[in-house]
């Protein structure tokens, strides 16, 4: 029997003596016992509730163990029989039990001193724009337009240009260059052979606009989602005041600043104009001006962002990386959808094509999260959906809709939930990261139906993946949303499992003692690395967006993940 569950018998044997015996004479005793017998030492003795503490010991009201001291002197006291070797161990066990709950209070406390000390300084340290800041660019005539980079459902991107907008890093590597050794996916350093982005750092996203309307207005109205990601100087000033309805009845969330998500530097409205490719590979939402059998509108959105060399797609199909760096590409996917999950914004159309691609200096990859034309992103809705009819749209791709979404039937009172939604989207998009086919696109044979799937159908990962990184997509692929753990609490998984080193070898013999000690020693190295340092890496960020994050239940929770994934493995090499 463990520590724990012995302690936890021995309370509830201690609370049934309680309530038959201390109890008889309740309101006689009660007086007395509020009166002389709970005014244990000074009054600071006492524990008020705090809001840090874990939600199971928020029971207790005072000092645990001054509470079972009186216990057991009223007990020795007050009634005939309580010195017998008998009840001395009762009274006994249930003092300890409470004084041991007193000493993990104590643990805990300091620890969430240690986290929300910690999170408190790496929060301050915001996110670094990659191009410099610049006051321009309202205006199409304000850039110079190259060839198209990409075409979707709704929009076209183009390459772009400005004087006033520089890069402050700009190393790419080229798909060509990747894809060089052959048809054959490898393991390569993309640093080789760098090349300079500097002639179009920037890209254009121009949406199509069929039936929007033409004024400015109407516009943002009718693509306000797209605004999620905008900076703050993203529109005008006089733009910025205008009511923005959005798609759902509400203004929109705006997300802040993060590594892993794709940052909108400037929104306008502006005339359609014949872009390179454009009748060859959109002819019909043109607008009649250019040609007669459009049906597009003569003004649209635009959208200026910063120029990344591929998607995730584009970049899986010529290379394959190392178990490392599919693991830090898991995770910084993870830490995007938690920032999102905690500003209020549901993605809901997560796959490999709306996932950006760059490179650190150390040639690994950096992923950013864009595309959030079919977003949830209300004001006040908890990433809650009333789904009361058919009509309401459930989100994007429905091969990667998460089976709480995909199962969702319409009705009075139905409300869909997707605070887990997009987590469950990584770990789809992880089996792609590591080399296997999507197990969730149901064009191959063998393809999985998220609504109908059973987790013992999931294809196994590579031998290659670490067992922690198999431990959380497996975790993440669950059809419970109950059973799975949020974005927070995977990405908890896979940083303890990457950085936690011999101090958390063992989760199970870990104490928080030994947990506080190892953040500080990792608070103390981060930010030691990050001084003096010109460019950040993907390690770097990953760390620091732990460090900010820090929750003392979500770190429990996820060294709870953690020690039971050791357990089946200890089983299973048993």
């Amino acid at each position: 029997m463990s520590v724990k569950h012995a302690i936890s018998r021995g309370l509830e044997m201690g609370r049934s003596i309680f309530q038959l015996s201390l109890l008889k004479s309740a309101a006689r005793v009660a007086t007395k016992f509020r009166v002389e017998r709970l005014c244990v030492g000074q009054p600071t003795r006492s524990v008020q509730p705090q809001t840090f503490l874990p939600s199971r010991y928020r029971f207790y009201r005072m000092s645990l163990s001054g509470l079972a001291a009186q216990l057991q002197a009223l007990g020795f006291r007050r009634f005939p029989g309580a010195r017998s070797p008998r009840n001395r161990a009762i009274f006994l066990a249930f003092g300890l039990g409470f004084g041991l709950i007193e000493q993990q209070l104590e643990d805990d406390r300091r620890s969430a001193a240690t986290c929300q000390e910690i999170q408190a300084l790496f929060r301050k340290k915001k996110f670094q724009n990659p191009l410099k800041p610049f006051t321009l660019g309202y205006k199409l005539e304000d850039y110079v337009i190259g060839k198209q980079i990409g075409k979707g459902c709704d929009a076209a991107v183009y390459e772009a240009a400005a004087q006033f907008a520089l890069p402050r890093e700009s190393r790419e590597c080229s798909l060509i260059e990747l894809g060089s050794g052959g048809d054959n996916r490898q393991e390569k350093d993309c640093t080789q052979r760098p090349r300079s982005v500097v002639s179009y750092p920037l890209a254009v996203k121009m949406m199509w606009n069929i039936g929007a309307g033409s004024s400015s207005e109407a516009i943002l109205n009718s693509m306000s989602q797209e605004l999620v990601p905008a900076g703050r100087f993203a529109l005008k000033e006089e733009k910025s005041a205008v009511v923005l309805d959005g798609h759902f009845g509400m203004v929109p969330m705006r997300v802040s600043a993060h590594p892993n998500v794709v940052r909108v530097h400037r929104a306008f409205t502006d005339e359609v104009p014949l872009l390179p490719g454009a009748r060859e590979e959109y002819p019909d939402v043109l607008p009649p001006r250019l040609n007669p059998a459009g049906l597009g509108n003569n003004r649209t959105l635009f959208l200026v962002m910063k120029n990344y060399p591929c998607n995730l797609r584009q970049y899986l199909q010529v290379a394959l990386p190392s178990r490392r760096q599919g693991s830090l590409m898991v995770l910084q996917l993870l830490e995007g959808v938690d920032h999102l999950c905690k500003q209020g914004v549901a993605h809901r159309d997560l796959k490999s094509d709306n996932v950006l691609l760059e490179f650190d200096s150390g040639g690994c990859p950096r992923l950013v999260i864009t595309d959030f034309g079919c977003c949830l992103a209300e004001r006040d809705s908890g990433l809650l959906l009333p789904f009361n009819s058919r009509c309401v749209n459930r989100g994007g791709n429905a091969c990667l809709m998460a089976p709480e979404v995909a199962t969702a039937v319409p009705g009075p009172r139905v409300v869909i939930d997707y605070s887990k939604a997009d987590a469950w989207a990584v770990g789809a998009i992880s089996f792609e990261i590591f080399g296997r086919p999507n197990p969730f696109y149901s064009s191959r044979p063998e393809g999985l139906d998220s609504r109908r799937y059973q987790e013992k159908q999931l294809p196994p990962l590579p031998a290659s993946v670490p067992a922690d990184t198999h431990l959380v997509v497996g975790l993440l692929l669950r059809r419970d949303p109950g059973k799975r753990p949020s974005a927070r609490v995977a990405a908890n998984i896979l940083h303890l499992s990457l950085w936690g080193g011999r101090a958390l070898a063992n989760p199970d013999r870990a104490s928080m003692k030994s947990l506080a000690d190892w953040l500080l020693c990792q608070s103390a190295v981060v930010l030691l690395r990050c001084r003096g340092a010109v460019t950040s890496t993907v390690e770097a960020e990953l760390q620091r967006c732990f460090l900010a994050n820090l929750d003392l239940e979500d770190l429990h929770t996820a060294m709870g993940f953690l020690l039971f994934g050791r357990e089946q493995q200890r089983a299973l090499a048993n």
